[in-house]
């Protein structure tokens, strides 16, 4: 199975090709704008030196989100599009499921930064299983956080975590982020009856229309 990762969702363009389990090209751009304009480039070359074409692609997964609202949807625009036109599925991955190692064991919790400026710290998070979900994404305050994990030790994963070493000295982090790469290989593993790629925000966007009305 060819497998066609695409991940938008954060300060990167991050492209992947995989096959039968194997990743035959990738690539990544940091950029905070602009997603939009580099995104049909770099999935044009990452399959052309994955010594593919698209028409012989048969998956295409996603990053959903959460993250950057922007990119979330420059993201699932492209990746529906060009599955519409190819006939394949397109299959979403959170930018959690994203993170999270390949071969991971016993019960971890994967965490990115959403708010970041003290004293409002807190963590976009989701709990797995031997590698599987058992719960949605979500966002969790640290003072809920540290609680959580003192009450019920986790194997914790993802980045920005400095906020939470601190609170926490004991517990052992381990560095990861979200990837193409694993997003394709996420969707290599799902099954073809999984809903249409749909935006996962978690929370409102911080936006506010004039007079203070949320949009």
């Amino acid at each position: 199975m060819l497998v066609l990762g695409i991940d938008t969702s954060g300060p990167a363009c991050d492209i992947a090709l995989l096959e039968g389990g194997t990743l035959l090209y990738e690539i990544r751009e940091e950029m905070v704008r602009g997603q939009d304009a580099r995104l049909p480039g770099l999935v044009t070359q990452t399959v052309e030196a994955g010594g593919k074409t698209l028409d012989v692609i048969d998956r295409i997964g996603v990053v959903t989100g959460p993250g950057s609202f922007t990119g979330v949807r420059v993201g699932i625009s492209f990746a529906r599009g060009l599955a519409l036109a190819l006939d394949v599925p397109c299959i979403g991955v959170t930018s959690l499921e994203a993170a999270l190692p390949s071969g991971q064991q016993g019960s971890a919790i994967i965490l990115l930064p959403a708010k970041r400026r003290p004293p409002e710290i807190s963590y976009w998070a989701q709990r797995f299983r031997t590698g599987a979900a058992v719960a949605e994404p979500e966002e969790i305050a640290l003072d809920a956080l540290v609680n959580e994990l003192r009450a019920h030790p986790h194997m914790v994963y993802g980045t920005g975590l400095e906020a939470l070493a601190a609170e926490l000295p004991e517990q052992e982090v381990h560095s990861a982020r979200p990837a193409a790469r694993h997003a394709a290989r996420v969707t290599e593993d799902t099954g073809t009856e999984a809903p249409r790629a749909q935006p996962v925000y978690v929370r409102a966007p911080d936006a506010a229309l004039p007079g203070g009305k949320q949009p």
